[in-house]
């Protein structure tokens, strides 16, 4: 299984359907960088176009590497090891296709309801192939148009009991690996 995932801080919409660039969040970088780790995730990547962004992030996770921080909590390090920030979804797949000597596979996630693959037949593909698999989350009011047209896939959206569907994306990331790779089994 050769697994990534790409936090997308643009191209993404605001409430007003403009595309946008939010800003980094530090309980995104580690509360997803934790679950990634947990399901077998090789590289997390937080996309963002913005540099003083990016430093602001790396000030978070080199903080988690050394000192008081590290000796407080050491498991923080261990997650942090597989984030790497990066200034484009293009510089994204262009990383994994040098890892891996292929590109990509493609698969955008979103609250909206547009169909898209189920989680057990992802989570079967995933397990079975050597081609890496890169899943796309977004950030604000989700992925711009032109990034879910562009990917391979699109899964199909969380659904919960009731029509509300804006889940902070920390929480979505943690449900749908789980959905992924324990296919119902508890």
């Amino acid at each position: 299984m050769k697994l990534f995932i790409a936090l997308l801080h643009h191209p993404v919409y605001n409430k007003d359907g403009e595309v946008i660039t939010t800003s980094i969040t530090g309980t995104d970088l580690h509360d997803i960088a934790r679950s990634a780790l947990t399901f077998g995730v090789e590289r997390y990547y937080v996309v963002n176009p913005v540099p003083s962004q990016r430093k602001f992030a790396q000030r978070i996770a080199d903080c988690w590497k050394r000192g008081e921080s590290f000796a407080f909590n050491p498991t923080r390090a261990e997650a942090f090891s597989i984030l790497k920030l990066a200034s484009s979804l293009d510089e994204v797949k262009e990383d994994i296709k040098i890892a891996c000597g292929k590109a990509p596979r493609v698969i955008a996630t979103s609250a909206r309801s547009q169909g898209g693959v189920s989680y057990p037949e992802l989570g079967r593909e995933i397990a079975r192939a050597d081609d890496p698999h890169l899943i796309l989350f977004g950030t604000g009011w989700g992925l711009a148009k032109e990034t879910m047209l562009s990917a391979d896939l699109v899964l199909e959206p969380i659904v919960g009991k009731t029509d509300y569907r804006h889940l902070s994306v920390r929480s979505a990331v943690a449900i749908i690996l789980d959905r992924l790779f324990n296919d119902g089994r508890r």
